[in-house]
């Protein structure tokens, strides 16, 4: 199996489980991008995610709500 190098980006929990939430919904192909890439690299962003965040914060309705909550919270909203 090949390997290749990778980069370690520390997430505030709340950001995570937002994106997380956004990642299991959106249809990659709606999404704009310039390359086919595009809708990989945001396919392995979501694997990644589904493999650390439940097991940081449990993925109910109500702790999404919470989340996006407190990452909304000072952008007028």
């Amino acid at each position: 199996m090949r390997t290749y190098p990778t980069v370690e980006i520390a997430l505030w929990t709340e950001d995570a489980i937002v994106l997380m939430d956004w990642l299991e919904t959106v249809d990659f192909d709606e999404v704009p991008s310039e390359h086919k890439a595009v809708k990989q690299a945001l396919t392995d962003l979501a694997s990644r995610l589904e493999e650390v965040v439940p097991y940081e914060s449990p993925m109910t309705p109500e702790r999404v709500a919470t989340a996006q909550e407190a990452v909304s919270r000072g952008m007028g909203r």
